[in-house]
C-alpha cells in the first residue's frame, strides 16, 4: 500500500489519479478559505441549510432535461442546484426576518425540508425506465473517481474566481464580523455583503458536488477554518492556514483513495481535515490561555 500511496502522491500513479489530487486540492484551498469568513461572521450553519437546498434542483433539473430531450447533462444540473439552493436561501431569510423562528431553528427548518423534497424526487426518477438517472445519487456522497478534465477545469477556473471576489471583500467583511456597529456607522451595506458571502458559499458548494457530495462539502467550508483558528487571530494567516488544511487534505485524501481502492474519496478527505482539528486542540491548548 505504501509505494503505491507515495506514488499517487507525487503524482506518478497514473493520470487519473493526478487529476483527482489537483482538483480535490484544489477545492479544499477555495473551500478553506470562503469557510474561514462564514465562520468569523458565524454563518457556517447557513452553507449546510446551501449545500441540502441543492438537491431538488439537481432533480428538478435532471426531469426538466428528460422532458427536453436533451439527457442528463451536468451544468444543467449544476443551474439547477443553484437556483434550489437560492429557493432554500430565501425562505431561509424570510423565516428568520418575518418570524420569531431563531436562525439555527430556520436553519434546520429549511435543510430537512429540502432535503426530504429531494430524496422523494430522487426517489421517483429510480423509479422511471429511461435509465438516464444513473449518478444522480452521486451529489449526495459525491463521485471523485468518475472526475473529468472539465470538472478539475471548472473547479479551478470557479475557485479563481471566488478567491479573487473574497480577496476583494476581505476587509469590509472582517469588519462586519467583528464589529458591526462600526460597519453600519461607516455606511457599509451589511446585507448586501452578507448576500455576497453566501453567494460565494453557494459557488463553493457547487463546486464541491462532484468531488465529495453535498453532505460533506459543509465539512470542508467548515473544518479546515475550525482547525486555522486555533492557530491564529490574524484573518490573513487564519485564511491561508484553512486554505492550507483544506488542500492539504484534498490531495492526501485523494491519493489515500487512489492507493486503497475500497476507501472513498470523499469522506478520506473530510476525515483528513477533521484530524487536523483534533491533533490542533492539545497543540494549541497554551496558546489559548
Amino acid at each position: 500500500m505504501w509505494p503505491e500511496f507515495v506514488a499517487a502522491l507525487t503524482l506518478r500513479a497514473g493520470p487519473n489519479a493526478a487529476l483527482v489530487a489537483s482538483g480535490a486540492a484544489a477545492l479544499g484551498f477555495a473551500a478553506g478559505v470562503i469557510g474561514t469568513f462564514l465562520s468569523l461572521r458565524k454563518r457556517a450553519l447557513v452553507s449546510d441549510a446551501l449545500a441540502h437546498a441543492t438537491l431538488p434542483g439537481v432533480g428538478l433539473a435532471f426531469l426538466a432535461m428528460l422532458a427536453l430531450g436533451i439527457g442528463r447533462n451536468l451544468p444543467g444540473l449544476l443551474i439547477g442546484a443553484a437556483l434550489s439552493a437560492l429557493a432554500g436561501l430565501w425562505v431561509l431569510q424570510a423565516l428568520t426576518r418575518h418570524t420569531r423562528l431563531s436562525q439555527d431553528a430556520a436553519i434546520g427548518a429549511v435543510l430537512s425540508t429540502f432535503y426530504g423534497a429531494g430524496i422523494v424526487i430522487l426517489t421517483l426518477i429510480q423509479g422511471l425506465r429511461t435509465g438516464q438517472q444513473a449518478g444522480l445519487e452521486g451529489f449526495l456522497l459525491g463521485s471523485t473517481s468518475g472526475m473529468l478534465r472539465a470538472d478539475v477545469a471548472l473547479i479551478l477556473i470557479g475557485g479563481a474566481l471566488a478567491l479573487t471576489l473574497i480577496f476583494a471583500l476581505r476587509r469590509p467583511l472582517t469588519l462586519i464580523a467583528f464589529d458591526e456597529w462600526a460597519a453600519t456607522v461607516m455606511g457599509l451595506r451589511i446585507a448586501a455583503y452578507d448576500m455576497a458571502l453566501m453567494a460565494l458559499a453557494l459557488a463553493v458548494v457547487l463546486l464541491g458536488l462532484r468531488v465529495v457530495g453535498l453532505i460533506l462539502i459543509v465539512a470542508l467550508l467548515i473544518t479546515p477554518a475550525a482547525a486555522a483558528r486555533l492557530w491564529t487571530h490574524r484573518v490573513g494567516v487564519m485564511a491561508l492556514l484553512a486554505g492550507g488544511i483544506g488542500a492539504a487534505s484534498g490531495w492526501i485524501g485523494a491519493a489515500l483513495s487512489a492507493s486503497l481502492p475500497d476507501l472513498p474519496t470523499g469522506p478520506a478527505i473530510v476525515l483528513l481535515s477533521f484530524g487536523v482539528l483534533i491533533v490542533s486542540i492539545p497543540l494549541t491548548a497554551r496558546r489559548r490561555r
